[in-house]
């Protein structure tokens, strides 16, 4: 699925302490939002392995959080929503499209790597494709209640992932056909960073 999405899925699962826990929404916020976003941040380093740990950041999150349920301390309500945001974030990878510039076309059976198992999971293909329609309908159903319930920076950052999300489900299969044209023009220092994908 496409980051926006989730971006939004981060801000989604902690937007009940509004209402529960508004001393500790804030910062539940911001942890989730962060965690939501941390797995791509290997987008350019070995993508949906290097930072994608569908098990170990479940179970950091489940120890974080109980202790964050006895203690509550803003740092561990933040720690615990940001292990929370990355496990679904990795978890919502596996029900998307392969690994590959076209996920349309179902031809990587990666999803995202299990470090635990020490093997690519397989994608479940419930969203084709990152900015699919399915992809933007569900970052639109998240996103719109969220610019009811949140407000300062959090409302600005659900309004600009909507944004982009809606934009990049427009542009998605004409980006497709651009990259590997970008690619063939990027400069020798920087070229290694290209994933093998964008050249195909």
């Amino acid at each position: 699925m496409m980051l926006p999405t989730h971006a939004l899925t981060g801000l989604a699962i902690a937007a009940p302490l509004v209402a529960l826990a508004p001393e500790f929404a804030p910062v539940a916020l911001a942890g989730a939002l962060a965690g939501a976003v941390l797995p791509d941040l290997d987008l350019y380093v070995g993508h949906r392995r290097t930072l994608h740990y569908p098990v170990g950041y479940g179970l950091a999150a489940v120890a974080v959080g109980s202790l964050a349920l006895v203690l509550a301390t803003p740092p561990l309500v933040a720690a615990a929503f940001l292990f929370a945001g990355a496990a679904l974030h990795c978890q919502m990878d596996r029900y998307g499209g392969g690994l590959e510039l076209r996920p349309w076309e179902n031809g990587s059976d990666r999803a995202v790597y299990d470090h635990a198992r020490g093997r690519w999971r397989r994608p479940k293909r419930w969203v084709r494709y990152d900015g699919a329609p399915e992809d933007v309908l569900l970052a639109v159903g998240l996103g719109a209640p969220l610019l009811v319930t949140l407000d300062g920076p959090f409302r600005w950052a659900a309004a600009a992932a909507l944004v982009v999300g809606v934009t990049y489900g427009l542009l998605r299969r004409r980006l497709a056909a651009l990259a590997p044209v970008v690619a063939g023009h990027v400069p020798a220092p920087v070229d290694h960073h290209v994933p093998d994908r964008y050249r195909e």
